[in-house]
């Protein structure tokens, strides 16, 4: 590595390959990092060329530098604002709240129903 990069670092640097699980972004001269496939964009992304091109001019920033292999991890996400989040109305149900609701009469209909068919059976 030519230059010392830090993390949290934001800097300018050209996508220089594309792979199904990133995209390989070179800093300077002697250095590349990769933006992984999930630090392209919020959201799911099928394909890393539906959002960045070999040769494209791209803004990252640096989540780790590896010194012992040279490796630097890349986002471009991390630049991005997120998308808000979806408010649950809500809160969520317990197990036993669903029981509550959707069976209070099914086991007092049962238990109705057993007294009917005893009955009718003859004992």
């Amino acid at each position: 590595m030519a230059k010392k990069y830090e993390v949290g670092e934001v800097v300018t640097g050209k996508v220089t390959g594309i792979q199904p699980y990133g995209a390989f972004v070179a800093l300077d001269e002697q250095t590349q990092g990769l933006v992984h496939i999930s630090e392209i964009t919020y959201g799911f992304v099928k394909d890393v060329a539906d959002y960045l091109k070999i040769g494209d001019e791209i803004q990252v920033k640096i989540l780790d530098v590896d010194e012992n292999s040279d490796k630097i991890s890349l986002s471009t996400r991390a630049l991005q604002v997120a998308p808000p989040q979806k408010k649950k109305e809500q809160p969520r149900k317990t197990l036993q709240d669903h029981v509550d609701e959707n069976d209070a009469n099914g086991f007092k209909s049962l238990k109705e129903k057993l007294k009917d068919w005893i009955e009718q059976s003859g004992h």
